[in-house]
């Protein structure tokens, strides 16, 4: 992929929401492009604004105003199926939260947007596999999440987001319920991931260590986006 490509775009962004009488606006006019490989923190107080934003950049929730671009379509402008499969086909989640499916196995967690996209069982269980390798978890296939540590529930979190090889993963607070040498690997994992695949990362995030690494740093304050450094 050209390194100058963008992956999501969006375009003088807002998003209003309603408070019983008030309407109370919590992004205004945000402009931001992505490009591949890139590593992007967003940083900022709680309730500044910084998971709706994740939301939009990744169709799951709509903007008031503005627009949100991925793979060259506008995300307002399709309907939700097309959402879906843009979402499915370009883009990865993992949240502070691992949210596996307790009663499934790692493989068969990570096997899941696969299958949703419409691999075969076979086929979805080969690429899951080797995800799972690569975040060094091969010799945990069959655990289920109760058997496995913080760290390594995470790990699976992020090979499901990464098996489908999208163009951008969107992590709300990745790190945010781990220990601090649990972070430190997954940092690093992030690090090593991005390097192999040229995947671009958005992270939304409090952990400073976590930021520091990444190879952008945007605030997010008063509804405005600005560029550290």
């Amino acid at each position: 992929m050209n390194e100058q490509e963008a992956v999501i775009e969006c375009r003088d962004l807002g998003k209003t929401y309603t408070q019983g009488p008030q309407d109370v606006r919590v992004l205004d006019g945000i402009d931001l492009t992505i490009r591949a490989g890139e590593q992007v923190a967003v940083v900022g107080s709680s309730g500044s604004g910084k998971t709706t934003l994740l939301n939009l950049l990744g169709g799951l929730d709509l903007p008031t105003s503005g627009s949100v671009w991925v793979a060259g379509k506008n995300l307002a402008e399709v309907n939700e199926s097309e959402r879906g499969h843009l979402r499915n086909r370009y883009l990865g989640f993992v949240y502070q939260f691992h949210h596996l499916l307790g009663e499934f196995s790692a493989l068969e967690n990570v096997c899941m947007p696969l299958l949703i996209g419409g691999s075969s069982v076979a086929e979805a269980k080969t690429r899951s596999a080797a995800m799972l390798g690569r975040v060094g978890l091969s010799d945990r296939l069959e655990h289920k999440p109760a058997e496995l540590s913080g760290g390594e529930r995470q790990r699976v979190a992020i090979a499901r987001a990464l098996v489908t090889e999208p163009r951008c993963v969107l992590l709300d607070e990745p790190t945010g319920n781990l220990d601090r040498r649990t972070a430190e690997e997954i940092q690093a994992l992030m690090a090593q991931l991005n390097r192999e695949l040229a995947i671009s990362f958005i992270v939304v995030t409090h952990d400073e260590a976590l930021a520091a690494s990444m190879t952008r740093r945007l605030t997010l304050a008063d509804g405005r986006l600005q560029e550290d450094g």
